[in-house]
């Protein structure tokens, strides 16, 4: 059976729910339908829906900015649609959530985002702030569920610790949760206690063993720097990377799958690293040149990651590894990053990421991996525990 997701379920029936009604989107590039039109002109089209407002996440509506830029100064009208257009990423964090006025004369919020099955990709912290603007406001919301690309089954990382909410993370999740975008709408529902009116608009054919590849559906890039499912799959590993100054491959056709820096050894790099025998992945030394973003213009030794097996691939403990033996062959010049990240400015960027200051520490101390990874097993499994709830799948 072909996987359907939530928006195409909802054009197919006819949307009744929100026939005459005014209704606001969330919603970016990948908000698309079978034909690879926009959520926005089949909602638009849609009988007796009035499509009032767009709401773009971090990126934009048309997913145009780079990552941490400001969505400001937008058109205030989309030309095609007519709505309103409103940026929930601007230059404070007050600018992330929808505002009163913003949801004026609207009866239902709509989400369609596409996640990327990792705690640190913001949108699902966007879909979060928006179901608690609409519980304020009185509104109802729609969360049209789509895929999960790393899939349903697995979890990685620990559990994020009290004190280290951020956009990149607004509540306690593992970094690979393995939550579809309605489960994580129905889990933040609850456990943040929003009673927020939510409807979560299920996919059909979608089963939890399945990766971006056996749902037959076209991958469209939900931001820049997230072009293929091969992104995705590395990604909750190497966006640790951001934390670090070493380069994450921004700025390159290829970012989180290439890691380097002007001061690292790609082969040496290499070499350490495959020797560590980690499941599913093998290291290449590589050399690149980023145009924008860290080092730009700068040659970086470091290492491109290939994918060999993508059932035995732990992205997050294979980044964690990679952070670590660079660190140890750099020692020197690895630094971890201390400017301002995501408008926190008093908590490290790792620490924000890894959800605790554990991991920076360990780091330091010169401790290894295996001294960390027994307590997350346990905490691996009591997400999985707690979860049960509000899986769909």
């Amino acid at each position: 059976m072909a996987v359907r997701t939530g928006l195409e379920v909802l054009v197919r029936n006819g949307s009744p729910s929100l026939r005459g009604k005014q209704v606001g989107l969330v919603c970016h590039p990948a908000s698309v339908g079978k034909g690879f039109e926009h959520a926005a002109d089949l909602m638009g089209a849609l009988p007796m829906v009035r499509l009032g407002a767009l709401f773009g996440p971090e990126h934009g509506v048309r997913g145009e900015a780079q990552d941490m830029e400001a969505v400001e100064g937008q058109a205030p009208v989309d030309p095609k649609t007519g709505a309103a257009v409103h940026s929930l990423y601007g230059t404070r964090e007050d600018s992330l959530e929808p505002t009163p006025e913003m949801l004026d004369g609207l009866d239902t919020l709509v989400i369609d985002l596409q996640d990327v099955g990792s705690r640190y990709y913001t949108f699902y912290a966007t879909m979060t702030l928006c179901l608690k603007a609409a519980a304020q406001a009185g509104l109802e919301v729609l969360v049209l569920d789509r895929p999960n690309p790393l899939g349903g089954e697995i979890v990685e990382g620990g559990a994020q610790e009290p004190g280290y909410e951020s956009f990149v993370g607004p509540f306690p999740l593992p970094v690979r949760h393995g939550l579809t975008m309605g489960e994580l709408a129905l889990w933040a529902n609850d456990r943040l206690d929003l009673d927020v009116d939510l409807t979560v608009v299920a996919m059909e054919g979608w089963e939890r063993r399945m990766l971006w590849e056996d749902t037959g559906l076209p991958f469209v890039p939900p931001s820049p720097n997230m072009p293929t499912p091969d992104t995705a799959r590395v990604y909750p590993g190497t966006c640790l990377v951001e934390g670090t100054n070493l380069s994450e491959g921004r700025g390159t056709t290829r970012p989180f799958e290439q890691v380097g820096a002007p001061f690292l050894d790609g082969d040496q790099l290499a070499r350490a690293l495959n020797r560590q025998g980690l499941a599913g992945v093998h290291f290449r030394p590589v050399r690149f040149t980023p145009m924008f973003h860290k080092f730009a213009g700068e040659s970086c030794g470091g290492v491109f990651l290939h994918v060999t097996d993508r059932a035995q691939f732990k992205p997050y403990r294979t980044g964690l590894s990679l952070l670590m033996t660079a660190q140890d062959l750099a020692r020197d010049l690895f630094r971890w990053r201390t400017e301002r990240y995501e408008f926190v400015d008093q908590v490290p960027a790792i620490d924000l990421l890894t959800g605790t200051d554990a991991v920076r520490l360990a780091f330091d101390r010169g401790e290894t991996l295996a001294d960390l990874f027994p307590a997350w097993a346990a905490e691996e499994q009591e997400f999985l525990e707690a979860r049960q709830p509000f899986l769909i799948y």
